[in-house]
């Protein structure tokens, strides 16, 4: 597929949010003809850390970056401060004008809403993060594992996003495709549900 596929990270994004999404589509790329250019952007280029300590080596800068055709924002406990950087919101929203799918994952959802792309959409987020989200009053907020609507795709938190990603991927190449790179990946969550201290359960695991 003749496409680029831009990944913004910014300092202490979450780990996962951004492997576990690149995983999927990086199998997409290489082996099933996915887009054929993968960016992982930050503002200045070079090395941004994680909330967990992980270094991940930039590809672009916000001035470097070229037109992409699909763009995915990270979640992470930086998006609090992100969400006031000018810079990175506007990268986004002039992405946004270009691209033809915007994906968000866990609190990622935020710096797609100060870009004003949730606007009279439904969305999602970490289930902790639900009520923040919901103080936006031109945002439909739902929980649920992951929402697409229209050309925003949003997901739960940390994890979620993989399964985001395979729907995605299942709605923008087939069902085949999607299942062949989760057989690859070996992705087929156990159902086993551990107790938590919080004696919490996000309502897509509470009510199936």
């Amino acid at each position: 597929m003749n496409a680029r596929f831009g990944f913004l990270l910014f300092d202490q994004f979450e780990d996962l949010d951004f492997v576990g999404a690149w995983e999927m589509l990086a199998l997409w790329s290489q082996k099933f003809d996915g887009p054929n250019e993968l960016f992982i952007i930050n503002e200045q280029g070079g090395l941004v850390k994680s909330v967990k300590g992980l270094s991940i080596q930039s590809h672009t800068d916000f001035g470097s970056c070229p037109a992409l055709d699909y763009l995915l924002v990270s979640g992470g406990q930086g998006t609090r401060t992100a969400v006031s950087n000018k810079q990175l919101i506007s990268f986004i929203e002039t992405q946004s004008k270009n691209c033809k799918q915007m994906l968000s994952v866990c609190t990622g959802a935020f710096l797609l809403q100060a870009a004003g792309l949730l606007t009279n959409k439904t969305a999602t987020t970490h289930w902790a993060s639900l009520d923040r989200l919901k103080a936006f009053t031109d945002v439909n907020v739902v929980e649920q594992r992951y929402v697409n609507d229209g050309d925003i795709w949003t997901s739960a938190g940390v994890s979620a996003g993989i399964d985001m990603v395979l729907a995605f991927i299942a709605a923008t190449a087939g069902e085949v495709v999607a299942g062949d790179i989760q057989l690859l990946a070996e992705y087929y969550p156990q159902l086993r549900i551990y107790s938590n201290s919080k004696n919490y359960l996000p309502a897509y695991v509470a009510n199936r």
